[in-house]
Formats: C-alpha cells, structure tokens, sequence
C-alpha cells in the first residue's frame, strides 16, 4: 500500500510537505501542492480520512442545503450549473459534498441537528424559503455558512446584480424602441424577484415610460407553465404589450410557447427577453436574448468565501455582488418589425 513515504521519496519532497499538501496548509505553494497530488494520483493512493480529520480537526465535508418549490430541485439548469462550479473549488481543496434535510434517521429534526451529526465544516445554502424557523436555527449558529440570492448581516452571501440586471434589460428593449413593456415577476417572496422587479420598476420610471399594474404579472416558483400562464394573461389585455421581460429564461420560455400558441409570432409580434442565460436559451427557437449571471463565478466565489471563513481567514461578513450583462440573440426585436 503507497504511503506519504512513498509519494516523498518519488516528489522529493518531506514527508511533512506531503502531509501538508493533503491537508490544504496554506505554506504549501500551490504548484508544490498540484506535483504531490498528481504524483498520489498516479500511484494510487488514498488518504486515510479518519486521520485527517484527527490531523486538521476537520470532517472534510460541506453541507449543501437546497431546497427550491419548482419541484424541478437539482435539474433546474441555474442551480445545477452554480452547483457544479461550486463543488470543482470543493473537490480540488479535498472537500466532499453532503446534501442537508430536516430529516436525521426518518424523524423531522432540522438543518442545524443534521450539519451537527455529520459534523459539516459549513454550509452552502440554496434555500427558497427563508423564512423556516429551521433555516433561522442554522444561521444563528456558529457553523459558517454561505447563503446564494439572499441578504443578511448573520451570513456570507453572494449574488448577481439583479437591480442593475433588469435595469439592462428594459433599456435593451427602450433601445428597440419599445415602449409597452411587460414584466413576468418571479415573486416578492424571493430576493432575485424582488429586485428585478424593482429594476423593471425604476426603468420604466427612468424612461419615463408608463407603469401598468396589469404589466406585471407573476411567474411564482420560476416555472415555466407560470410564464406560459402568466403570458396568456397579458396577450388577453386590449393593448397588449409589444414585449415582455421575464425574470428568468424558463419564465420567458413558457412566454414564447403562450405567444405561439395564441397565433403570434416572437419577436415578430412580441418580443420575449429572459434573464440567466441558461444553456438551453441558445438552442430554442428563436434563441433567447437574456440577461446573463455568470454561475462559474457565483459558485466558486461562494466555495472560495465558505473555505476561507472555515479556515478562520478574512473578518466580518462579506456581501459578493457579481456584475451581469445582456446577451443579444434573436427573440427580441423593434415593434412590429416583419
């Protein structure tokens, strides 16, 4: 069986240089650090984990708490994407990943209960209801933990720009010159909700363009029967709009399908816009124009944050706010161009 030994005799390295590349000491340089791994790789070996965690004071394992309402869960291509990048910053810093629940051995108990039998490091939340008691619990304790698409003072957080994304988007369309514009909402009980209809808000305000209640219609849950639903309901409207942004690109997909359905063709009758540039969005037809967050850098700027407040690095609570863009495709276009 290769041992450490082994694997500093082949690197040339000391046994405690090998040890403390296994175990993510920050004296190690990280070019030493990729040599030792690749060489334990290629000779096959595998780190006791009950002596790393004796070793580090470590378990080696973050909590992921995910919890969405679509039902859609892991599959929705947002999360998984975000999800990904996080567990590659994991992974490649030795860290493997545990889903949380409420539930410990088929009994309710709570997300704090669970991380503490475990024995979590941290925890990377993907919640949508922030408002669970038993989410609160978590947040109070003294377990790190970095939250996705939420403000709070009691955690690290990340999240893309969402004011200034939707913002983007609606001065896109005002660029098309579009002046009836809708909004697909994914719901006030959500923070990326909240303020991207704010930003649709303030838009239409900065350009001066008139802001109809029975504009904005919505979406919840993100879902992409609720956008269909939620387009019906604006193309039954006397002056319907010439283009709709929605709040997220399954929300602004089930908008195209209503639309076609009605008899309409997008973007020759109406223009659609969506927002997170999902990987599908660039395969429909029409392909999507939509804000892009960019989910390599949420999940790795949330692995990054999580490890360094394990490892005790860094003071206070940091608030990681990610910039966005539009991307141009082929769903939106002037009113009543042919």
């Amino acid at each position: 069986m290769t041992t450490i030994y082994d694997i500093a005799k082949k690197t040339g390295y000391s046994p405690t240089t090998v040890s403390k590349a296994f175990n993510n000491y920050s004296d190690v340089r990280e070019k030493t650090r990729e040599e030792i791994l690749r060489t334990a790789r290629e000779m096959g070996y595998l780190p006791n984990a009950h002596a790393r965690t004796l070793t580090t004071k470590k378990s080696w394992t973050l909590g992921v708490l995910f919890v969405e309402g679509t039902g859609v869960g892991i599959r929705h291509p947002f999360f998984g994407a975000v999800i990904e990048s996080f567990k590659q910053v994991a992974v490649a810093k030795g860290y493997a990943l545990m889903f949380i629940s409420k539930d410990v051995g088929g009994k309710q108990s709570g997300y704090l209960e669970n991380c503490r039998i475990h024995g979590v490091d941290g925890v990377v939340v993907f919640l949508s209801d922030y408002e669970d008691p038993y989410f609160l619990e978590l947040l109070e304790s003294d377990i790190p933990t970095v939250i996705l698409d939420y403000e709070t003072a009691q955690s690290h957080t990340v999240c893309s720009d969402n004011t200034a994304g939707a913002m983007l988007a609606v001065e896109y369309l005002t660029s098309l010159g579009h002046s009836r514009i809708a909004h697909i909402s994914g719901g006030l009980n959500t923070i990326p909700g909240r303020r991207r209809e704010e930003g649709y808000v303030a838009a239409m305000k900065t350009h001066g363009l008139e802001l109809r209640k029975d504009y904005i219609v919505e979406g919840a849950f993100y879902a992409l029967e609720n956008g269909y639903a939620a387009m019906q309901r604006l193309l039954e409207l006397p002056d319907r709009p010439t283009a709709v942004f929605a709040s997220g690109d399954l929300l602004a997909l089930g908008a195209v399908m209503a639309a076609r359905d009605s008899g309409l063709s997008v973007p020759e009758d109406i223009s659609v816009m969506g927002y997170d540039d999902i990987e599908l969005a660039r395969y429909v037809t029409p392909a999507l124009t939509t804000v892009r967050q960019d989910t390599a850098s949420l999940g790795t700027r949330a692995a990054e944050i999580l490890l360094a407040s394990i490892d005790r690095k860094g003071t206070g609570m940091e608030a990681i706010v990610l910039p966005v863009e539009v991307v141009v495709r082929e769903s939106c276009a002037p009113p009543g161009e042919v």
